[in-house]
């Protein structure tokens, strides 16, 4: 079977250990996944000023048939992606056909959370910032990598590998997930 493809969005100062080690892993895992730049070029400055060279720009992007919409955190970026149109509109109807959802680090909660798509959900994110979560209709827990239903949040850049080994599982099983991680020194 032809893994489906997965979207993960990067804005200028999003968190680069987050949204590239998870990339990392789901492509060792051999999962289909596409660095997407919400600005209009594909070079995008992190929150520690790395730059990357994004895959695609999201007006490039057809995201009908994704797999996953993966959201990283990092400040400026949650903002940054908040404040896109085009990306709260992605999240919404994904998650409304019932996609997978991933996010961490402050993305649950400030950009996740304002979509709606949290309420009556358990989801985790950055400390501190759970009251954002509550206040939408989601009940923060306080735990590194939480899944609900096909929403899997993360606490933050410490939590990357977990979150990562959470998605690979849900998508290519719990023996992919651990190998995976394993190959990469990460057993946890």
């Amino acid at each position: 079977m032809k893994s489906q493809t997965s979207y993960i969005f990067l804005a200028p100062g999003f968190e680069e250990i987050e949204a590239l080690a998870t990339v990392d892993a789901m492509r060792r895992a051999g999962m289909k996944v596409v660095e997407v730049a919400v600005a209009d070029t594909k070079n995008v400055t992190g929150a520690t000023g790395q730059t990357v060279v994004a895959d695609s720009l999201i007006t490039e992007i057809d995201p009908a048939d994704a797999e996953w919409i993966i959201i990283p955190g990092g400040q400026p970026g949650a903002d940054n992606l908040h404040a896109s149109p085009k990306v709260n509109e992605i999240i919404k109807s994904h998650f409304d056909r019932g996609g997978k959802i991933a996010s961490t680090c402050a993305g649950p909660a400030v950009v996740i959370a304002p979509t709606g798509i949290l309420k009556g959900k358990k989801a985790t994110c950055y400390p501190g910032l759970g009251n954002m979560i509550e206040s939408e209709g989601g009940s923060y827990v306080k735990e590194a990598v939480v899944i609900d239903g096909n929403v899997i949040t993360s606490e933050g850049p410490g939590t990357t590998l977990k979150f990562a080994k959470a998605i690979i599982s849900a998508s290519e099983g719990k023996q992919k997930a651990d190998d995976t991680l394993s190959s990469m020194l990460a057993d946890d």
